[in-house]
Formats: C-alpha cells, sequence, structure tokens
C-alpha cells in the first residue's frame, strides 16, 4: 500500500509540474528522480514518462524558448557554452511552490506540496517516506548550507541533476578523442547549461547536489559547489582524453563504481615515478619500430607507428591485473602491432624476432626436425613469464592466428576457459582473456558477437574478456561512414552491458588510466569491457602501401603530425617532470639494447620447441614414432560404468519415453548385446573419466542431441530438475570433469572455443557437434585456417573431435551432407604414394593432418573416441556421424566388442581397437577367387547394399566398409584386393560423383591396385549419384529412386561401365 501511495504522490507533483507557467525542464527530472528511486516497481512508469517528456520539449519547441541547435565541437575550451541561440524573449527563471498553477486536479495541490514540505522540514517522519526521499534529496541537505545555497529550488535541483546526467550520458560527444582533430561531431543540446534555463549569472552561484544511493558528483556526501566549478569538473571528468559510455548498463552498482572513479573530486594525476615509467615504455615501443623500419626497410611488419600507446597501456594493464590476482592472460591479436607487442609486452627474445626477419632456422639439439610449413612473422604466436612492475609475475600466451581478422577471437576464450578448469579457477580471477581487434573488423566481423555472446554462458564463461581496439579511423582504405552504421566501432559490445572506454591514443597517460580502469573493472565484476584507442596507421595498411590514394586529407595531417612519444616528452619537460637528460639516458639505453640483439641475432639458433605448454611434455611431433596401443576395456569396468550410466535416481521422474530408452540400456549392458550407439558413446566418455581424462562435450542440442537419441541430460517431469549420469561415474567427481553443454546458435564461435580448449591440454577429449553436419560450413574459416592446418603453420597439436551428422534420408539439400569432400580435399595425404605400413609403429597418421572417418558400427565409434586420446600424440579427428543408424536395427554391437578380452570379436594379437576397415561379414577365406565384385563404401550406405544383396542372393559379391578414409588404409585394401583377385572394383556412395569421397579414393585406390597388378584407375568403377550443383534432391520421392537405383547398380548382375569415358 505504501508503493503505491508513494507512485501516486510522486505521479501528482509529476502532472503539476507539467503545467507549471515557466515551462522548464523540471517534469523530466522529476520522472528521473522517480525512475532512481523506485526504479523496481516503476517500469510502467517510465513508458509513461517517455511520452510526457516528448510532449514537453514539443511544447518548449513550439514555444521558440528552447530551440536548440547541434553544433560542430569547437576547438577552444569553454566551461560555459550554448547551444541555443540569442532570444529577446525573457529567460525562463524558476518559482516557489505556491506559484505554480495546476488545472488538473483541484487547485490546491501547490498550497499542498508547500504544506508537505514545511511539515517535513519540521518533523522529517511526519511525512511518508517517498516525501522524505524527495526533499531530502533536493531541498534538505542544502537548506542551511550557505546563503547561496539556501535559494536553490527544487526545479534547479532536478534541472542541475539531469545536467549532470547529459554529461554521464552524452560526454563522450564532447571528448577530445581523435588526435588528429579530424572527426566532425554533432555536440548534444543537453549537453548545454543553457537549456536547463542555468545562465552566466548563475555560475558563482552555489548548488548542492546529492542524491540518495549515488556515487560520484551526484553522491550525498559531496559538498556545495559553485555551479562553474561543477562545469568544470563535469568537463575535465567526461570532455577530456577519455570519453566513457556507461549509462547503458542497468546495473545501478556498477554504474557507482565507474563513476566513483571518473567522478572523482579532483582529476588523478601519476607520480613522476610512475611517468618514468610511462616514457621508458612508450620510447621501447616507438624505438622498436623504427629500429625494424631501418635495419628492414622493404619488409612487411604491419607496425604500431601512430599507435605505440597500445604498449604502455597493456604493460600497466597487466600490472594492474597481477596485482588483482591475475596468474595467466592468453591474447589473440590480428597483425598490426604484434611484433611489438611479442617483443615490448610478451618478451619474446629480440633476437628470436630479428632472426626471423632473416630468414629464421630450424630447431636444433632435439630428436626430429618437424617445423612444419611455417608461417609469416606476424602470425606466430608463443608465450613467456614477465615480472611485473609490482613483482609479481604473470604468464602470457600469445595465441598464433591467420589472416582471417577475428577468427582467434573464440579460440582464446576457448583456451582461457580450458586454464580456468586445469588450475582449479573456480572464481574466474587467475586467468583472463584479452583480445585486440581493429576498427574495421570489430565492427564487420560477425564472430565478434558470436564471441561476446558466449560471455555470460554457464559452460562458455570465462569471468570476462578485456577487448583492446586499436582504432586507426580507418579500415585498410575503408573510411568508418562506408564501415559501419553506428557512430562507433565498439557499439555492439553494448548488447553485453559491457562499459567503453574512449581515449586519444596521442594521450598515454589517459590510455593507461583507461586499461587499467579496465583491469579493474574485469576483476571485480567479471564481465567484458572495452578501451577503445583512437589513433591513427603513420603509413598504410603496411608499409610499403600508398594511403594518400584514399585517404588524401588524412595523411597530409598524419605527415607533419608529432608521435605519441613527442607529445608526451614535451609536456613531461614543459611541467619539469623529466629532464632532457634522463630522457636521453633512457633512449640511448633503448637503442644499445636493440643494437646488441641485433648483432646476436645473426649466430641465433632455437635451442627448443616453442609449442607446446607443460602439459604437452613427452608427446609426439609428426616425425616421432608413436606405438599403437589397444583401446579396449576391462569387461568388469565397462559393467560397472555401463550401470552408472543407465541408472536414474530413485526419487527422479524422467519422461515416460526417456525412462524407457534407459531402461533399455540397462538391458543393453547387462545382457551385453545390442549396444546402440548413444550407449556406445557414453560408454566412451564414462571409460576415459575413470582413467582420469576430462571430457567436454559442446554443440547446438548436444544435451538432448539433435536427434533425440543422447538424453545425457534428463529433466524432472515435475521439477525441472536436471541429471547428468555422466557425473556421477564415479565418486566426489569434478562437476566440470564431464561437461555437455547446449551451445548458443554459433558454428563460427563455439568451434573456434572447442578448438582453442582442446589445445590446452592434451588429456581431454573435447568434441563439437553440429546439428546437422550441413551446418559446419558455417565454421569454413575454423577448418580452412586453424582445424586442418594449425599443426603445419604453428606447430600446435588438437585432438579436437568434430561430430557432423552426415547421411541421405531424403531431408533435402540442407539436411543430407556434411560436405565430406571438402575435408578429405584438404587432406594432406599423398594420394600417389604409400607410406610404410607397420602394423605397431605405423608413422602414416602422425604425419597426416587429420583423420575423417564414416563409422557404421557403436564399436568402432568407442575405439575411435578412445584411440584419440591413448596415443603419444593427437590429431582432429572429423566424423561423419549418422542419422538413421542411431536407430537401425542392424547397426548394434555385442559388449564383448568393447573389452580387451582375448578371443572376444574384435581382438586381435595387438588387442582390441579401432577398425580403419571392416572386411566381409559372409565369412570369406583369405582367397575368394569366386567372388565377381568387391564393392568398397563408407557409411550408412552399407546397411542398404547389404540388405539389397540379401534379398538378391547376391554371393559373389563382397561388400568392405571404409571407416577410415583419411589417411587411405593402403594395407587394408590391398589385403583385400588380394583375397578377392578376379573381383570388379566399385566405389559406391550416396552423394553425388562431384561430392562425397569418390574424388578422393579413387586416386588412392587406382595407387593400391597399381602396385599389385590390378589395373589403374580406369577399372574402378563407380555406383553413386550423378554430378549435381546441390547436395540432394528436395523431392522425397524422386531421391527414393535415386537411392535404390545406385544400391541396385552397384550389385547388378552385368559388369558396371567406367566412369572415365575412352577416348578413341
Amino acid at each position: 500500500m505504501k508503493d503505491r501511495e508513494s507512485i501516486i504522490n510522486m505521479m501528482c507533483l509529476c502532472v503539476l509540474l507539467k503545467e507549471k507557467q515557466n515551462r522548464d525542464a523540471g517534469f523530466e527530472l522529476c520522472l528521473q528522480t522517480i525512475n532512481i528511486n523506485l526504479e523496481p516497481k516503476m517500469a510502467w512508469l517510465r513508458a509513461g514518462s517517455t511520452v510526457a517528456k516528448l510532449a514537453i520539449r514539443r511544447t518548449l519547441t513550439q514555444g521558440r524558448s528552447y530551440a536548440s541547435r547541434p553544433r560542430l565541437l569547437p576547438s577552444g575550451n569553454h566551461h560555459f557554452h550554448t547551444t541555443i541561440p540569442k532570444q529577446s524573449g525573457p529567460i525562463p527563471r524558476s518559482v516557489p511552490l505556491s506559484r505554480l498553477s495546476d488545472n488538473f486536479l483541484d487547485g490546491t495541490s501547490s498550497v499542498y506540496l508547500e504544506e508537505m514540505q514545511r511539515a517535513w522540514e519540521a518533523d522529517p517522519t511526519s511525512v511518508d517516506e517517498s516525501w522524505d526521499n524527495f526533499f531530502r534529496n533536493f531541498v534538505g541537505q542544502a537548506a542551511g548550507m550557505s546563503p547561496g545555497v539556501s535559494g536553490q529550488t527544487i526545479q534547479e535541483s532536478m534541472r542541475l541533476l539531469l545536467l549532470v546526467r547529459a554529461y554521464q550520458v552524452h560526454g563522450h560527444m564532447k571528448a577530445k578523442l581523435d588526435p588528429l582533430n579530424l572527426e566532425q561531431r554533432d555536440i548534444p543540446g543537453d549537453l548545454d547549461p543553457l537549456f536547463y534555463g542555468f545562465t552566466e549569472t548563475d555560475l558563482d552561484r552555489e548548488f548542492f547536489l546529492g542524491v540518495w544511493k549515488m556515487s560520484g558528483f551526484l553522491s550525498e556526501n559531496r559538498p556545495v559547489q559553485t555551479l562553474r566549478a561543477i562545469l568544470t569538473r563535469l568537463e575535465q571528468a567526461y570532455c577530456g582524453s577519455i570519453g566513457y559510455e556507461y549509462m547503458h548498463i542497468a546495473n545501478r552498482d556498477h554504474c557507482n563504481w565507474l563513476r566513483e572513479r571518473i567522478e572523482t573530486p579532483s582529476p588523478s594525476q601519476y607520480s613522476s615515478q610512475r611517468r618514468e615509467v610511462i616514457l621508458d615504455r612508450l620510447i621501447w615501443s616507438t624505438q622498436f619500430e623504427n629500429f625494424l623500419a631501418t635495419k628492414w626497410t622493404a619488409a612487411k611488419r604491419f607496425g604500431l607507428e601512430g599507435g605505440e600507446t597500445l604498449i604502455p597501456g597493456m604493460k600497466e594493464m597487466f600490472d594492474r591485473s597481477a596485482d588483482l590476482g591475475v596468474e595467466n592472460i592468453v591474447i589473440g591479436m590480428s597483425h598490426r602491432g604484434r611484433l611489438n607487442v611479442l617483443g615490448n609486452v610478451v618478451r619474446k627474445p629480440l633476437r628470436q624476432i630479428f632472426s626471423e626477419f632473416s630468414g629464421g632456422t630450424k630447431p636444433v639439439d632435439e630428436v626430429g626436425l618437424y617445423t612444419g610449413t611455417g608461417d609469416v612473422k606476424y602470425h606466430l604466436g608463443t608465450s613467456y613469464d614477465r615480472p611485473t612492475r609490482g613483482g609479481k609475475h604473470i604468464h602470457l600466451s600469445l595465441v598464433a592466428n591467420p589472416s582471417h581478422l577475428e577468427a582467434v577471437d573464440p579460440v582464446v576464450i576457448g583456451k582461457t576457459r580450458a586454464k580456468q578448469y586445469y588450475s582449479d579457477d573456480v572464481n574466474r580471477t587467475k586467468n583472463m582473456g584479452i583480445l585486440i581487434h581493429g576498427d574495421g573488423s570489430f565492427a564487420g566481423q560477425g564472430v565478434v558477437y558470436e564471441t561476446l555472446h558466449l560471455s555470460g554462458l554457464p559452460n562458455y564463461t570465462t569471468g570476462g574478456t578485456i577487448h583492446i581496439v586499436v582504432n586507426n579511423q580507418v579500415a585498410f582504405t575503408t573510411d568508418p561512414k562506408s564501415g559501419r552504421s553506428s557512430q562507433y566501432c565498439t557499439d555492439v559490445a553494448k548488447a553485453l552491458d559491457a562499459p567503453i572506454f574512449h581515449v586519444n591514443g596521442d594521450d598515454v597517460e589517459a590510455v593507461v588510466h583507461a586499461c587499467e580502469l579496465a583491469a579493474e573493472w574485469r576483476q571485480t565484476f567479471h564481465s567484458d569491457v572495452v578501451v577503445d584507442i583512437t589513433c591513427y596507421r603513420r603509413f598504410g595498411h603496411n608499409e610499403i602501401d600508398e594511403p594518400f590514394f584514399t585517404q588524401p586529407k588524412m595523411y597530409k595531417v598524419i605527415r607533419t603530425h608529432p608521435s605519441a612519444l613527442e607529445i608526451y616528452q614535451k609536456k613531461l619537460l614543459e611541467t619539469g617532470q623529466a629532464t632532457k637528460e634522463a630522457i636521453d639516458r633512457i633512449q640511448n639505453k633503448v637503442s644499445t639494447i636493440l643494437n646488441e640483439e641485433f648483432m646476436a641475432s645473426k649466430d641465433y639458433s632455437p635451442k627448443k620447441r616453442d609449442w607446446l605448454s607443460a602439459y604437452w611434455t613427452g608427446f609426439k611431433s609428426p616425425e616421432q614414432l608413436s606405438r599403437i596401443r589397444n583401446t579396449g576395456v576391462q569387461p568388469e569396468i565397462l559393467k560397472n560404468v555401463g550401470k552408472a550410466i543407465t541408472t536414474l535416481p530413485g526419487n527422479f521422474k524422467p519422461h515416460r519415453a526417456v525412462k524407457k530408452i534407459f531402461g533399455d540400456r540397462l538391458k543393453m549392458i547387462e545382457s551385453g548385446e545390442g549396444v546402440d550407439w548413444a550407449v556406445a558413446e557414453a560408454l566412451a566418455f564414462a571409460t576415459l573419466l575413470v582413467e582420469g581424462n576430462h571430457v567436454r562435450l559442446s554443440g547446438q542440442d548436444v544435451e538432448r542431441g539433435t536427434f533425440s537419441h543422447r538424453h545425457s541430460v534428463i529433466h524432472d517431469q515435475e521439477t525441472g530438475e536436471r541429471y547428468c549420469p555422466l557425473d556421477h561415474v564415479m565418486t566426489n567427481q569434478h562437476p566440470e570433469m564431464f561437461t555437455v553443454s547446449n551451445s548458443s546458435l554459433s558454428e563460427f564461435g563455439v568451434l573456434g572455443f572447442e578448438l582453442g580448449y582442446s589445445m590446452e591440454n592434451p588429456n581431454s577429449l573435447v568434441l563439437w557437434e553440429a546439428q546437422f553436419g550441413d551446418f559446419s560450413n558455417g565454421a569454413q574459416v575454423m577448418f580452412d585456417q586453424f582445424v586442418s592446418s594449425g599443426e603445419a603453420k604453428w606447430l600446435r597439436q588438437t585432438g579436437l573431435v568434430v561430430l557432423l551428422p552426415h547421411g541421405y534420408d531424403g531431408q533435402g539439400p540442407e539436411h543430407s551432407s556434411a560436405r565430406l569432400e571438402r575435408f578429405l580435399q584438404m587432406s594432406d595425404d599423398n594420394p600417389f604414394v604409400i607410406p610404410e605400413m607397420d602394423p605397431t609403429l605405423r608413422t602414416q597418421i602422425q604425419t597426416c593432418n587429420w583423420q575423417v572417418v564414416n563409422v557404421t558400427t557403436p564399436a568402432n565409434y568407442f575405439h575411435v573416441l578412445r584411440r584419440q586420446l591413448h596415443r603419444d600424440f593427437r590429431k582432429p579427428l572429423i566424423v561423419m556421424s549418422p542419422k538413421n543408424l542411431l536407430r537401425h536395427k542392424d547397426c548394434k554391437s555385442n559388449l564383448s566388442e568393447f573389452d580387451d578380452a582375448e578371443g572376444h570379436p574384435g581382438y586381435d594379437k595387438q588387442g582390441t581397437r579401432f577398425k580403419r576397415l571392416i572386411k566381409d561379414q559372409n565369412g570369406h577365406a583369405d582367397l575368394e577367387e569366386g567372388i565377381r565384385r568387391l564393392v568398397l563404401c563408407s557409411g550408412k550406405v552399407y546397411y542398404e547394399l547389404d540388405e539389397q544383396r540379401k534379398s538378391s542372393k547376391s554371393k559373389d559379391v563382397a561388400i568392405c566398409r571404409v571407416e577410415q578414409l583419411c589417411p587411405f588404409p593402403y594395407d587394408l585394401i590391398q589385403r583385400e584386393l588380394k583375397r578377392y583377385p578376379n573381383a570388379e572394383i566399385v566405389w559406391c556412395q550416396e552423394e553425388p560423383m562431384n561430392m562425397g569421397a569418390y574424388s578422393y579414393i579413387a586416386p588412392r585406390l587406382a595407387t593400391a591396385m597399381k602396385v599389385l597388378g590390378r589395373g589403374t584407375i580406369d577399372d574402378i568403377k563407380y555406383s553413386g549419384r550423378v554430378t549435381s550443383a546441390a547436395t540432394a534432391t528436395g523431392f522425397y520421392s524422386v531421391h527414393g529412386s535415386e537411392q535404390a537405383e545406385l544400391v541396385q547398380k552397384a550389385l547388378q548382375p552385368d559388369p558396371i561401365p567406367s566412369p572415365i569415358p575412352s577416348i578413341a
């Protein structure tokens, strides 16, 4: 009841103010005040306040007393400016409450207000709490403080509050952000004191601004100040070299925290010692670029000239972060300034950087010299420990990345999350990610939002990322007006309630302050924050580019513009903060070290690889032999974990269909028969967990599974409670040891996240599953630039597993194909050379860039997942996972195919393991001369071929399944070719001829045949769909006839013609 009365009282006051004679802005302020004090209860009133504000503004405009017109920011700095033209009419003035007129109520409300005020002055407890707050905020605390304040009216308090709020909201629009002073921006009219009725005569009047539960200028503890002093401090705080955007944040405590640091009673100043450190770091940044430009004049290095203040800013950010508890920082950035960051921030040895400019060398004194293809120097990553100014040490990792801007963002976040898991950083305060962006890419690349969107998701959050934008004010050659629709390139971050600090890149102390504030925000609120450094490129996109072609006006200014170092040196000399001798001493020191490192680079040879963290010690590089291991599990372990993953708590009430599924699964474990795909997968996960490995499965709808087969998370139908059986495989199991998580509707961002996660520790099975394999091409950049080639370019291994549902079921061209051909086309095994195929020390799979499989049995799926961790190296695994095989009556395995018991199915002299090729299941001998045709296939089409063979009783046809397509199983293919010496050789697939595995299989199969004298590529017959632009037909009837035709053709009694036409 009290809340209702408070609201009514406030509304009455609003109505009165709306009708008052002088038409000032008090109504708007009143509404703001109500929103501040009653915000949780007043969502509906805000809507009405908006309409009322518009009405007030329309009235004022029509009356021509507030016809404000925005103007451009002048070069001068005036504490009192106006956007209002000179008026001949009277200036609006405040009036006492008794003179307020009201034609809405009964004409007595103004008297009532005065009576309320007098009653409150006599005894604040005699009025309602809402009126107490109102008078206390705007009248009471000012009363009696000084003669100037005693005349302060409620309307003036309201208008002054609105003026302060205008600076908080729009002050950044007046800030001096552009070091080149080229940007033309409109100043909002509400930054004009005259807009609120203040004139020159009010400048020396004293005002009190205290508001309940507010910080900064509006704090109740702030002293009485003149309007001139208030305006001066507002200009200093919000319109200097830093422009703050934070009023879009809904959380008042977060905003108050920022106000306390922005709206300090006086501007913050650095001590002379701190300034010397900042100067030293700025000299290092500047001279590093100058040195490279002198020694390698024609080399591309994407230097930092024009943005050199990034380096001292980052260093101070890292120092502050270390003081606040950060121990590890993972950095992602593009090429601009990367070498400077590597040398001056991460502390990569300068002689190594200089050696790379001269061509570099291979690592020495270790077994094996695998260096891959390498990459340009400004793409390479590294990791080092560096001391901080506060005496601590912090580990920095710069992640290698391609030229595809922003593609590294989710990789950094995933790696950071993995570090938090392995260091038990549950509060997410010890490990932090930092992303450095360009202005064009931050606004233009969709993966930026995909990455930002992960920041608050429970299984993806890292406790906040610091984003630094190196804002060149031009993207390659594109001006901002053509590159984005928003005011700032950082506006996308407002969707996250992230504060944004725009800072002039020529003001190194402002850059340092913004970076330190960002570090404090992240450690306090564990959420994202953005530092937008507005700078410029002294040269073009790279050092040999000509920028005058497209930005002549900008580069005329840049040509004569002093560097940030020159500006800072001049400031320090003029203020007496530094001497010319001290500056020269630092510059000489830096120059000497750079020259010494350059001389040392001529004889530099890397002594060890910089490619594996401590977790990776002992893992083999591609040229080092790794023995093949058994992946079977002891039968008793299978039984125990099988019961754990198929048993639900007694008081849990799942959906009746799910309850039946788990009942059936328990029967599979108890009987040892009929194990389906989902159970095989769960057994693989559970047994790896028991062995001490971390398992993480992520993707769209993976908890239930797109095809409702997995049910790894079950929901109580009455309480909504969630239960994950794989979280209870062991007693006292870590809550994140097994993680399964539905992701946001993102491919690029989430796949990148999981890739970064998998790179941190080899003892983890990290899987990403696409909703349909068809949608995985939304992450094509990740496959092309990272997964398929990351080891070759950057010597970074990963065991990431990618599950891509694939298969032709008549669901149309967007729900049929994971584009198997693309993954095979990116495979780097030579189609014309058969590698050494030793059965126990096979190097083929180590030298190949990844593995591509199309598995057809639950047991084989179990083994291929376990194989990922039961080896001394890591390779990505691409799985064409099934859809209709998930419930196919014949796609079952016996539990004995999972164990390591001698004599059980699947056991050979090496134990039980993944079968790269499954031979014909009709019990054929080692030599079968009566078989007329050998059909090789992969995936679910096998079951259709086998069913057709049974119905047609084609006993003279053998069908073999190639389970591992890449690397190609030459040895097993040759075994089958020898088994069937007289057989016609056919490749059968569901996909069109220009898709699927045919183009990959044909040359490799021909190589195996040639060695055995079985013919050439012309002798390989094809049974599948004809070439097509679309992956599949959209007509179900056409699909059915195509599928039947390709199956029948593979088994037809007549010889199949060669797909390659003969040339007469």
